[in-house]
C-alpha cells in the first residue's frame, strides 16, 4: 500500500511527492530556510529558536495556529532548579528529575536524549520567561489531577506516588501558565504559545495561517526541498468566514463528552459550521510552492482526532473521547510516510483516567473484570489509564462503600475545585453508581466474581487497619476501610458513559534524536526532513504525565532549529 493510498482510507487528502529533476526551474511561489508545518508547540519553538539564530522561516498552518498546545491545560512540565521553582522554595535537581523520567520515559529514548532533556529543563523556563511567557511560584503540594485554579506549580505526576518516592526525590515540576480562561482548565496554554509567537514575528517569522500542506517535494537525490501549499487568501472575505466557522465548530465539538446525554445535539451543530468551512476551503483556496533551502519541519500534531485512524492503529481506544484539536488529523505523520519516513509505537495511547480529586475515590479500590485489583489508586490519571486500556483489556471498577461516599459528596463542594472536577464527580455520584446492600450482591451486579471481590476486600480492609502492608505499596494515608454498606460500583472502564476517557496518540515518525531528521525505514535519516512534537516520537511517548507532551514539543522543536543552524554555521 502506497502512502498516499493509505491517507485516501484515513480521509486524508496528502499527495505523494513530487520528485524535481530540476529544482531551480520549478516555479516556486516562496522561499525560506526552514519550512514549519504546523505552528503549534513544536512549530513554534522551532520558528523562534530559528529566527534567533538568522534562519529564515515560513510557518504554515490550516487553522489559527496554536493547535493542541495553546488549548490544553498549560501545564510545562521542567525541573531540575527552575527560577520558578527556586522562587516557591521548591528542592529539584537535574539527577533527582532525570531518575524520576527515566522511569515514565522507559527506553523510547536514548539516555542520552533524555539528560539532554533535563539539562535544558530550567534554560527553557527561562527562555519562556524571557519571550513573555507567564509564570508563578504559587505552588500546591498536595497530590491532584489538576491543581486549584489559583496555583501555577505542582506536582503533575506520580512523584508523591509511595513507591516512585523510593526511586527518586519529588519535586512539583508542574509549570502552569500565569493566565485565567474563566474558570476552565482549558485554553491555557495560550498564556506560553501566544507570547512565543509573538516574539517569533517580530523577529521575522513569515506565518501563513488557514493553509494546510498537501505534498512534498523532493530531488532526485531523495532530498526533501519543499513542499506544496493550499491556502486561503489572506484578509479576504473567505478567511475571515473560515475562522468564524471553524471557532463555532471548536465550541460546539467540545461542548459535550460524545456519551453524555445531550452531546449529539452539540456535535451536529460543530459538524455543521466544520462542513460550511470545509466547503470554503474547497472553493477559495489557491496553491504555492513553497522552496525549502534546509528543511521541511513537520510538526502538525498527532491523530487523535481522525477516527479512521485510531481505528487502524489503536482500536481499543476507539471509543475513548479524543483530547485535541481538529488539527490533529495524522496529516503531518502520512506526510512524513510518503517521503519514506518509519513510524513507531503508532498503538501507543495515552488514556487519561483521574479520580483524584475527589480523594475519597483514591482511598477506595480499582478492581478489574475478575474483581482483583492491579495498581495503587493514587498513581497520576495516565497511569491508571494505561493499566486499564493496557493491561486489564479496557474494563475496571471503583469500588466504594457508604463512608467513602459521604467523603465524596463532600469534597467534591470544595470551593478550591476547579469546575469540572466537581462537576464530572457530582455527575458520576448520582448516575454512575451500581448499588447494593452487600459485595455479594453488587459483584452480581457487575458481573465481578463474588469470592474474588470478598478477598481483594478483605485484604484492603486488614491493610487500612495496620494488619498488613498493602500489595501495592499504597500508604495508610491513602487507604480507607470498605465495610459500610450500602457498598456501590462505579464503572471507569474505557467506554464508560458517565466518566469518558480522554485519550491522545503518542505513536508517530521515528527521528534521529541528535537532529530531529525522520528515519526511513532501513534507519537512515532523510535529508531535509524533520518532525517534532506529536508527529514523531519523543519523550513523552511512553507514559504522560501533566505537561511532558508541552516540553517535548519545545525540546524537539528547538532541536531542530539548532541542527539547521549548525549546518549553516
Amino acid at each position: 500500500m502506497t502512502a498516499s493510498s493509505l491517507a485516501a482510507g484515513l480521509n486524508l487528502d496528502v499527495e505523494e511527492p513530487l520528485i524535481l529533476d530540476d529544482p531551480d526551474a520549478h516555479p516556486w511561489t516562496d522561499k525560506a530556510e526552514l519550512v514549519v508545518v504546523g505552528l503549534g508547540g513544536a512549530g513554534v519553538a522551532a520558528a523562534l529558536e530559528a529566527r534567533e539564530r538568522g534562519v529564515s522561516v515560513i510557518a504554515i498552518d490550516r487553522y489559527e495556529g496554536g493547535g493542541s498546545t495553546a488549548a490544553n491545560g498549560g501545564v510545562f512540565y521542567a525541573g531540575g532548579g527552575t527560577a520558578i521553582q527556586k522562587q516557591a522554595g521548591e528542592d529539584d535537581s537535574p539527577d533527582e528529575m532525570y531518575k524520576y523520567l527515566k522511569v515514565e520515559a522507559g527506553k523510547v529514548v536514548s539516555d542520552a536524549t533524555l539528560r539532554r532533556f533535563v539539562a535544558d529543563s530550567p534554560a527553557t523556563i527561562d527562555w519562556i520567561l524571557k519571550h513573555g511567557g507567564k509564570l508563578s511560584g504559587k505552588v500546591w503540594r498536595k497530590k491532584a489531577s489538576y491543581p486549584p485554579l489559583d496555583y501555577f506549580l505542582y506536582h503533575p505526576d506520580n512523584s508523591l506516588v509511595a513507591s516512585y518516592r523510593k526511586i527518586a526525590k519529588p519535586a512539583a515540576r508542574g509549570h502552569r501558565a500565569y493566565t485565567r480562561n474563566g474558570k476552565k482548565a482549558w485554553g491555557l496554554g495560550v498564556g506560553i504559545w501566544g507570547p512565543l509567537k509573538d516574539s517569533a514575528l517580530k523577529l521575522g517569522l513569515d506565518f501563513r495561517p488557514l493553509t494546510e500542506a498537501r505534498q512534498l517535494v523532493m530531488d532526485r537525490g531523495g532530498r526533501v526541498i519543499g513542499v506544496k501549499i493550499l491556502s486561503i487568501p489572506a484578509g479576504s472575505d473567505d478567511a475571515r468566514r473560515f475562522v468564524r466557522y471553524i471557532r463555532r465548530a471548536n465550541i460546539f465539538l467540545a461542548a459535550l463528552p460524545p456519551s453524555i446525554p445531550f452531546a449529539s445535539v452539540t456535535i451536529g451543530l460543530g459538524n455543521h459550521y466544520l462542513k460550511k468551512a470545509m466547503r470554503i476551503e474547497a472553493q477559495a483556496r489557491e496553491t504555492r510552492w513553497i522552496r525549502a533551502r534546509d528543511g521541511v519541519l513537520l510538526s502538525a500534531g498527532g491523530f487523535i482526532m481522525n477516527p479512521a485512524m485510531v481505528q487502524r492503529y489503536a482500536p481499543a481506544y476507539a471509543k475513548g473521547m479524543p483530547n485535541g484539536t481538529l488539527g490533529d488529523q495524522g496529516s503531518g505523520i502520512v506526510l512524513g510516510m510518503t517521503a519514506g519516513g518509519s513510524t513507531a509505537l503508532m498503538d501507543k495511547i495515552s488514556a487519561w483516567r483521574f479520580i483524584n480529586p475527589p480523594k475519597a475515590w483514591s482511598d477506595a479500590i480499582v478492581v478489574n473484570a475478575r474483581g482483583e485489583r492491579f495498581v495503587d489508586e493514587t498513581v497520576y490519571g495516565a497511569t491508571l489509564g494505561e493499566h486499564i486500556g493496557d493491561h486489564q483489556g479496557g474494563t475496571a471498577w471503583l469500588i466504594y462503600d457508604s463512608a467513602l461516599r459521604k467523603q465524596a459528596f463532600r469534597q467534591a463542594l470544595d470551593p478550591q475545585l476547579v469546575p469540572f472536577q466537581r462537576d464530572v464527580t457530582l455527575l458520576n455520584l448520582a448516575f454512575n453508581a451500581r448499588k447494593a446492600p452487600t459485595l455479594e450482591a453488587l459483584a452480581g451486579k457487575i458481573g465481578l466474581d463474588r469470592a474474588t471481590l470478598a478477598a481483594t476486600v478483605s485484604a484492603y480492609n486488614r491493610a487500612a487497619r495496620g494488619e498488613a502492608e498493602d500489595a501495592f505499596g499504597k500508604e495508610r494515608s491513602d487507604i480507607q476501610p470498605i465495610e459500610h454498606g450500602p457498598f456501590y460500583a462505579m464503572d471507569i472502564s474505557v467506554d464508560s458513559k458517565f466518566l469518558p476517557l480522554p485519550v491522545i496518540t503518542f505513536g508517530g515518525l521515528r527521528i534521529e534524536e541528535e537532529s530531529g531528521l525522520v528515519l526511513d525505514k532501513a534507519g537512515k535519516p532523510i535529508p531535509g526532513l524533520y518532525a517534532a512534537g506529536r508527529c514523531a516520537v519523543g519523550i513523552a511517548s511512553q507514559t504522560y504525565v501533566s505537561g511532558l507532551s508541552f516540553a517535548d514539543c519545545f525540546f524537539s522543536g528547538r532541536r531542530v532549529a539548532r541542527h539547521i543552524a549548525k549546518a549553516n554555521a
